[in-house]
């Protein structure tokens, strides 16, 4: 019984976003236990408190970027649509094009940056968001970046990931891989380039 409602409940997602959730379908197959367990896990996400909602996006998709340039994004990107986040927003994230951000968006989107490539500079973005939107901010973006990560990280883990696609904005693709705009991993942000001759 478990089982199924399970099973229900993520077919009901996939038709509503158009996603495959085939391994979430299989956790259940494997163990009703685990499923719920990486529910309880992912809900940190619903916690959202004093952050504006494109800026919150704006984390969880540089985040989830991190992972997977993909059908993880994609549904990002459709969930932030319906939100009312604008498409030249998405765009500019999608592209790593902070001067096309707004400057809430871009906010997020630095911290969330420096945060994965556990760079220092955090701690002044870190200082600005409290400053302008209070310490309980912080905690939305901090759990923002941590679910946005789990969902392909288990997905990649067993063996559903796929390879980077193009992602649909307000109807038009864009083609997007994990690369920032200059050309380097964002997970890489904070590891020295090797030696070039020159």
């Amino acid at each position: 019984m478990m089982r199924w409602l399970l099973r229900r409940t993520i077919e009901s997602f996939e038709r509503k976003w158009g996603y495959d959730a085939s391994y979430l379908k299989e956790i259940v197959s494997v163990s009703p236990l685990a499923a719920l367990r990486f529910s309880l896990a992912t809900s940190l996400g619903s916690y959202r408190r004093d952050v504006p909602d494109a800026a919150l996006f704006a984390a969880g998709i540089t985040a989830v970027r991190a992972e997977d340039c993909g059908p993880c994004t994609q549904l990002a990107v459709a969930m932030a649509e319906q939100q009312g986040v604008r498409p030249e927003t998405l765009r500019a994230l999608l592209r790593d094009d902070e001067a096309a951000m707004p400057e809430d968006v871009a906010l997020a989107w630095r911290f969330t940056r420096a945060t994965l490539a556990h760079d220092a500079v955090a701690d002044s973005y870190r200082a600005e968001i409290v400053r302008r939107w209070g310490p309980r901010a912080v905690v939305t973006l901090a759990f923002a970046i941590t679910t946005a990560r789990m969902y392909p990280t288990v997905k990649y883990a067993m063996g559903h990931g796929k390879t980077c696609s193009r992602v649909v904005v307000n109807g038009a693709p864009l083609m997007i891989d994990r690369a920032s705009a200059a050309g380097r991993d964002p997970l890489m942000l904070d590891r020295p380039q090797a030696n070039r001759a020159s």
